[in-house]
């Protein structure tokens, strides 16, 4: 389901009863959560059971496992995701019933109208920088309200209906559905083609970041300038004069800079400069690409009024989202994480922040569960590179998510790429293979990680399961 023409918003308070499809993902989950929040009649369906359909249950939200056209049955509005083919039996039936269908980023937008909205967008670190802006604002006692891809790791949940006037929210380009969010404050944090299934050419994916910040609300518009994407972006916004452009960085050019840059192990750090005022970032997650997460929400909090040494404490206080360089368990010196990354620069900035974490000896074992068909076929190459990273590598099938089979492309075409860019891989197709090869390889020291947007999460659980019962 393509975005690109936003549609009419209305008070959400005024829709309901609503049904939402696919009520279970994590998107979703948190968007009908914050429903349920303000009394609106919430109902919904997904195909399995789910931790998240049982939290909403628990809550009071009527929701049924399986898609069924008499769940309908009393809804005024039904909310969807782009993953919901055309013909599930409850689109088909709330298209002949003649229904209000909203998008979830339409009935996230509603949510935002008469609040301070800052749209956290970019190709990558999204759902890292939503939570760190969230968590900071939190701190600084502004009670945002917030919806983010991913729960926060300190509280489980991925969203909170708050009582100040900011609304942050995690805006997702893959299907245009960022263009839909009115929003003050935007957030860029890098632009690298990606979701050419649904854009088409590198072109129209980056048009689409100038259409997101320079939509009429938007007044100020917060880029990496360290990254040849966003600083193209911000150039292109400047030279419109429409926006005040903040941008963050490494760089000398940038308005708010980091230096003195410590990446050891799985926290980081960084002195933060701001015109002449400066003070030590100091993380509890890895990574240089999360001391730039934290430079972008710092901007965020900064352009809200929010005192330099309050910003610091509570991006201080972030302890990290789920599935990013989430820690699974430790098992005789055996560390096992669990990341979301999904394209090649992802992968390349994770197993860089794993090997600075791998200590004497150890080595770093990547499993990549390949994410998308049409992904797989357009970045095969580049992923083979990134893997080479990791000191021995385990590709598994492509996890398809919304996609039907693209002849010929299959996960060992990952695989293939690893070998020919000089790296060591193995490929086990079937996930469930998965947790006795990466037993199989490991030995004491060693740092495995599982990455992929797919279920290859499930397999760093089993893991640490066997290694539990070999020792």
């Amino acid at each position: 389901m393509s975005l690109r023409e936003p549609v009419e918003l209305l008070d959400p308070r005024t829709i309901g009863p609503v049904h939402f499809i696919a009520i279970g993902g994590a998107g979703m989950s948190g968007v009908a959560r914050i429903y349920h929040d303000m009394g609106v009649d919430v109902r919904g369906s997904d195909q399995v059971d789910s931790a998240n359909l049982r939290d909403l249950a628990n809550l009071g939200v009527q929701t049924w496992v399986g898609h069924d056209p008499s769940h309908l049955a009393g809804a005024r509005t039904v909310v969807v995701s782009s993953a919901i083919r055309s013909d599930n039996p409850e689109l088909v039936e709330a298209h002949r019933l003649g229904l209000r269908i909203w998008h979830r980023s339409a009935a996230l937008a509603a949510l935002m109208l008469g609040r301070e909205g800052i749209s956290i967008a970019g190709t990558h670190g999204k759902t890292t920088t939503t939570g760190m802006v969230a968590i900071m604002l939190d701190h600084a006692g502004t009670d945002p309200s917030y919806v983010i891809g991913s729960p926060l790791a300190a509280t489980g949940k991925s969203s909170h209906l708050g009582g100040g006037g900011a609304f942050v929210v995690e805006a997702d380009e893959s299907d245009g559905s960022f263009l839909q969010y009115p929003s003050q404050i935007v957030v860029v944090t890098n632009v690298e083609a990606d979701h050419l299934d649904n854009w088409g050419t590198r072109q129209a994916y980056f048009d689409g970041f100038v259409a997101m910040a320079t939509r009429p609300e938007v007044r100020y518009v917060v880029t990496n300038v360290d990254d040849p994407g966003a600083a193209d972006l911000a150039c292109r916004l400047e030279s419109t004069g429409t926006v005040r452009v903040v941008t963050y960085g490494e760089s000398e050019q940038a308005e708010v800079r980091l230096v003195d840059l410590d990446l050891e192990g799985t926290t980081a750090s960084a002195t933060l400069v701001h015109g002449p005022t400066q003070g030590r970032l100091e993380l509890q997650v890895p990574g240089r690409y999360n001391l730039s997460n934290a430079a972008a929400a710092y901007c965020v909090g900064s352009l809200l009024g929010i005192r330099h040494q309050d910003l610091l404490a509570g991006i201080a206080s972030f302890t990290g989202t789920l599935r990013r360089f989430q820690l699974v368990g430790r098992v005789n010196d055996v560390s096992v994480f669990d990341d979301y990354a999904h394209h090649p620069t992802e992968l390349r900035a994770t197993l860089g922040a794993a090997r600075r974490a791998v200590t004497g000896q150890g080595r770093v074992i990547a499993c990549f569960q390949p994410h998308l068909f049409s992904r797989t076929r357009d970045f095969a190459g580049e992923f083979g590179s990134a893997l080479t990273l990791a000191d021995r590598v385990i590709v598994s099938d492509i996890y398809p998510a919304r996609e039907d089979p693209i002849a010929g492309v299959t996960g060992k075409m990952v695989h293939d790429a690893v070998l020919a860019a000089g790296g060591d891989s193995r490929y086990v197709p079937d996930k469930q293979d998965l947790p006795e090869a990466l037993a199989e390889e490991v030995r004491p020291g060693d740092l495995v990680i599982t990455l992929g947007a797919g279920d290859v999460t499930l397999v760093g659980p089993v893991l640490v399961g066997l290694l539990e019962g070999k020792a």
